[in-house]
């Protein structure tokens, strides 16, 4: 299978790949105690503060550092970025999985790198074994985690434990959210003197509007899942065991089911019209349609519906 140049458009369908089948399932095992399928594959010996790991249909990027509630460190960060790489450019990998080993999913910024900072010192680590050169992005999707929203697939936050501080705008900037249901976020930078970080204003306000993200960052107060998902802040609160067990088979549902040409072409839509006109919408909206009818894809989803059977839809690469 070609391999894609890695510099990138903005969901750009130019990058797709040819089609990937799955293969026979086998009992592997697997830190999260989920069985992983014969073709399974973990990088485990790439990573040093991530778990990473593909099960056709599914990347999982687990932040890994459990003794520190997977506080984030720019080592962390290098590695995240890396491994969100390898998984774009995987035609294996329909959607991508973030979450956290043990209790936590992501505790924010490590507090020893805050209180260097704080003193007015740096903080500086050699993250060139897990470099991704030339990953470029628009503009407006090329901040610290915005990148996110400009992949082609979709990224699933399995929230399976508190989440406080920066780790709220890397969880806001995936497409999807299941939280179990009494894991508490905090977004604190009020409590710490600091600002909405890392473009929080902009996505808060545009998933739960003004007078919420507001009250989220001025009070700082704990958020349960069960009334974040009542505020529409995340798509699902359930018990925490069940959290990521979910978001495995909501990414092996969209496989079986739907194009990923389709996913990635919906999802540039959505991020690239937020602030765009009704008008301008429709008219992107019928140029896609009017391209997408002379696509494989949409002559397979027909045949398959007609015919009464599963679709087989290219994958991206």
């Amino acid at each position: 299978m070609a391999t894609r140049a890695p510099t990138q458009e903005f969901l750009s369908v130019a990058q797709l790949g040819a089609p990937r089948h799955s293969e026979p399932e086998s009992i592997l095992s697997r830190p999260d105690g989920l069985a992983l399928g014969a073709g399974a594959q973990h990088y485990g010996d790439m990573y040093k503060e991530i778990l990473y790991s593909v099960d056709d249909p599914v990347a999982t990027v687990t932040l890994n550092r459990p003794q520190s509630l997977n506080a984030w460190t720019q080592r962390m960060a290098a590695e995240f970025r890396h491994a969100i790489y390898q998984a774009e450019h995987d035609p294996a990998v329909v959607g991508i999985i973030v979450t956290g080993a043990g209790r936590a999913f992501c505790a924010g910024a490590d507090m020893r790198n805050l209180t260097t900072l704080s003193a007015g010192g740096s903080v500086e680590t050699d993250n060139a074994d897990v470099a991704v050169a030339e990953w470029e992005f628009p503009e407006d999707f090329s901040g610290a985690y915005t990148w996110l929203m400009a992949l082609r697939k979709p990224v699933v936050a399995a929230i399976n434990g508190p989440i406080a501080g920066m780790a709220v705008p890397i969880a806001m900037s995936c497409d999807i959210r299941f939280m179990a249901s009494d894991a508490p976020l905090v977004t604190a930078f009020a409590e710490r003197g600091l600002v909405a970080e890392w473009g929080l204003s902009w996505l808060l306000t545009r998933q739960v509007g003004a007078g919420h993200a507001l009250d989220l960052l001025f009070s700082s107060r704990r958020v349960s899942g069960t009334e974040a998902a009542a505020i529409g802040l995340v798509q699902k609160a359930l018990p925490a065991d069940q959290v990521l067990a979910h978001a495995v088979e909501y990414v092996k549902s969209l496989a079986a089911r739907c194009s990923p040409t389709s996913l990635a072409l919906m999802k540039r839509q959505v991020y690239s019209q937020l602030t765009s006109s009704l008008g301008d919408a429709e008219r992107d909206a019928l140029r896609l349609m009017a391209e997408s009818f002379v696509r494989p894809d949409f002559k397979e989803g027909v045949s398959s519906f007609v015919e009464k059977r599963p679709p087989r839809f290219e994958r991206l690469s």
